[in-house]
């Protein structure tokens, strides 16, 4: 490590690809063909009769040849008119209900009778069985069309409330002395009676965003007057589902009794156990008991006579909303494991594309060949494996995706991809390969086709990636995600629901990143389950980097060698030199020094708030890198933003303009409106971001500060994934002193409650 950058040779930036989406085609209807081959075969049935009634007639004509003419046209117009006799017959007599139909035109008909003479049409007339679902036609190779980059939509906001009931919820407000802000987010939350809502149950206000227990009392109290006490039932109900959204933010999806209990009691609720109960009892949370493995359970004496083993339980009370996501994500993933994947690729074509591959990627090909559900745990740097097992299911005729967290991760991936594409159709051609396969990799190469990679959020919005079959699951047969670590449960169960039967899954990240901010451990939960084959890479991050990161994430704050100044440690006294240095680094010594501008420089610091987090750090790079009056809600055309579509997500981008549709933005060269009603809750000024807005994405350089008031919101995952998003150079503006080693060798990830492995277990045998 080094405490002066010198200058260095500026790295050519890689190339992001072309993004090509394959063309979509319309399948005939099954049964089509079976029809008009019905109708051929009926008319060449006729045309048989025909002639057979022309050999008839040539038989009889010889039978009888020595009859008159006159005599053979009598007999043929008796003939004629007898015919026609009979069918003027036919046409004066009554029809009966259905007498001459068959099938379901007949049953229709009788019923219609039935209906007119009052009685009651038979069932299943109407509920006969439901034809048999059409199998979809194989889809035929089509050369993949280039199109446009595609941005998920922006998600609408909430829909406004109506005014009147604003106006109610307003004047309730005012009369408990809350903010009349809220009324806006209140009448949203309760619906079209929130005013009488409110009134009748005061601590329902809890159920606003930064409304807190003892403000919600202050208000009951207001209201209700000498009614109002601790031992209220529906302020217990209120404060347990509270504390559940508290705990939810917080990355649980349930939380333990006992814990749950202790927080009420904390929050002054006579009787925790009743509260929980009334809880339960009026729907608001759900119960679960989880088996815990213990082996020293002890055996129990059933009735008759036979010893079986007690298993013990934990009890957990969950919201619906997350408990429920994370039971269908544990049956997504169960159906993943247990079916049987796809025959798409011979096993001989796998084992000669595990043959060819490189030997760092041979490992998870091979396992992908067998199972529906592969866990890869690397870095960075190890991302060329799953890029080769994408390219290689590509040369097997396998329709292949990977979906990563950011955009950001999406281009560097797809850049990925193109190399081991190349290098699979060579080794393709080096193996003597030939067929469709080989002219399908050939075809990868040659059309630049990296639309496989896409975006999580795109793809399950339908905004990128193959689209959904007849079935409503993804079209494709192998998924890699990327950045596995920040599913939470909610859309890691949407991605497993959507998986068609015997398609295969690959989640891939790094374990020692920041875990996802929304509910939930997903990657770490299935790591810990054991449930299906896990594949470890090998290949090490490079460089003065790639070592000290690998350092920390085994405990180690290790000092590195760098030579060309890839890792600087600035030493600060208090915040504000840390604010000074860090725009000194950002604006001056990183450009001049080592070569990256400022616009590719990300400042990361542990928190919004203090001296030196993102606001201050913000304010002050903006003085500097755009100053303006910022007349746009803050912003002014260039500033440098952070945009959230959804909570958790972060997008890196530019402000461009502003007018009377909202705050126009520049994300991903993609253009975003952001309404002026959402700009002060989803944008945010972005040459600082926190580590957890940071994560998935990378930069040529970052300069991470660390100021005295936030060694306590230091951790190992936290600096991990900080010093992480460095390519090239990391700055490290250093005011904690020992706080910093001692949170890499001691402070873990905070744990969070799940189920998740229960569930697994009970429905998938542990794998060896």
């Amino acid at each position: 490590m080094s405490t002066e950058p010198e200058p260095t040779e500026t790295a050519e930036p890689g190339h992001p690809g072309d993004e090509n989406a394959p063309e979509s085609g319309t399948d005939a209807p099954e049964g089509g063909t079976d029809a008009t081959q019905g109708g051929a075969e009926a008319t060449q049935g006729g045309a048989e009769a025909t002639l057979g009634g022309a050999a008839a007639a040539g038989a009889e004509g010889g039978a009888v040849s020595d009859r008159s003419e006159a005599e053979a046209e009598l007999a043929a117009q008796q003939v004629e008119r007898e015919r026609i006799e009979r069918r003027k017959a036919e046409k004066t007599a009554p029809v009966e209900s259905g007498g001459r139909l068959t099938g379901t035109a007949a049953d229709l008909l009788a019923a219609v009778r039935a209906v007119e003479g009052g009685q009651k049409p038979a069932s299943p007339v109407f509920s006969g069985p439901e034809p048999a679902p059409r199998r979809p036609a194989v889809e035929p190779v089509r050369r993949p069309q280039p199109t446009a980059p595609v941005t998920p939509p922006t998600p609408a906001g909430p829909v406004a409330p109506a005014r009147e009931t604003v106006e109610a919820v307003h004047a309730v407000l005012t009369e408990g002395g809350a903010p009349q802000t809220l009324a806006p987010q209140v009448a949203a939350v309760l619906g079209e009676g929130a005013a009488g809502e409110l009134r009748a149950d005061p601590w329902q206000l809890l159920r606003i965003t930064g409304v807190r227990p003892e403000q919600a009392d202050g208000f009951a109290r207001a209201l209700l007057g000498a009614e109002c006490g601790p031992d209220d039932e529906r302020r217990a109900r209120a404060v347990t589902v509270w504390l559940l959204e508290q705990a939810a933010l917080a990355g649980h999806t349930a939380l333990e009794i006992p814990a749950l209990t202790a927080a009420l009691s904390r929050r002054s609720v006579p009787d925790p156990d009743a509260a929980v109960q009334s809880t339960i009892a009026e729907g608001d949370a759900l119960v679960f008991q989880d088996a815990l493995d213990s082996p020293a359970s002890a055996p129990t004496q059933e009735s008759e006579g036979e010893e079986t083993e007690e298993r013990p339980v934990r009890v957990l009370l969950g919201l619906e909303q997350y408990a429920l996501a994370e039971e269908s994500l544990a049956d997504g993933l169960a159906r993943v494991i247990n079916s049987v994947p796809k025959e798409d690729g011979s096993a001989a074509g796998w084992e000669q594309a595990t043959a060819s591959a490189p030997r760092s990627a041979a490992e998870l090909i091979g396992a992908v060949a067998g199972h529906g559900l592969v866990l890869h745990t690397g870095g960075e740097a190890s991302r060329a494996e799953p890029a080769a097992l994408v390219a290689a299911a590509c040369t097997l005729g396998l329709r292949a995706y990977a979906a990563t967290y950011s955009t950001d991760g999406r281009r560097r991936f797809a850049a990925l991809l193109a190399d081991a594409t190349a290098g699979a159709v060579a080794g393709g051609e080096r193996q003597g390969q030939d067929g469709p396969a080989a002219q399908q990799g050939e075809r990868t190469v040659l059309d630049d086709d990296l639309a496989t990679v896409v975006t999580v959020a795109g793809l399950l919005s339908g905004a990128e990636g193959p689209g959904r079959d007849v079935d409503g699951a993804l079209d494709l047969d192998l998924l890699v995600v990327l950045d596995a670590p920040q599913l939470d449960v909610e859309a890691a169960a949407v991605l497993a629901e959507s998986l068609p039967d015997g398609a295969r899954l690959v989640l891939s990240g790094d374990p020692g990143v920041l875990w996802s901010a929304g509910p939930g451990r997903v990657f770490a939960d299935l790591l810990a389950a054991r449930v299906c084959p896990q594949v470890a890479s090998r290949t090490p991050d490079p460089g003065p980097i790639g070592e000290l990161v690998s350092g920390i994430g085994i405990g180690e704050l290790n000092q590195v060698e760098a030579p060309g100044k890839e890792v600087v440690i600035v030493p600060v006294r208090d915040a504000g030199e840390a604010v000074h240095r860090t725009v000194q680094l950002v604006a001056d010594s990183v450009p001049r020094a080592i070569g990256v501008p400022a616009e590719e420089t990300q400042v990361i610091t542990p928190g919004h708030g203090g001296a030196a987090g993102t606001r201050a750090l913000n304010a002050a790079l903006k003085e500097r890198l755009n100053p303006g009056p910022g007349r746009f809600g803050g912003f002014d055309p260039g500033d440098r933003v952070a945009y959230s579509p959804t909570p958790g997500h972060t997008v890196p981008g530019r402000v461009v303009k502003a007018d009377a549709d909202g705050l126009h933005l520049e994300c991903a060269g993609a253009p975003v409106v952001v309404p002026k009603e959402r700009v002060e809750q989803s944008v945010r000024h972005g040459w600082a971001l926190t580590a957890h807005q940071a994560v998935g994405q990378r930069w040529p350089a970052a300069v991470v500060v660390l100021p005295g008031d936030a060694a306590q919101a230091l951790s190992r995952p936290w600096v991990y994934t900080a010093f992480g998003r460095a390519e090239r150079h990391l700055s490290v503006v250093h005011g904690v002193e020992q706080a910093l080693p001692q949170a890499v060798a001691e402070v873990l990830a905070k744990p969070r409650t799940t189920r998740l492995p229960a569930l697994l277990k009970a429905q998938v045998p542990a794998a060896g």
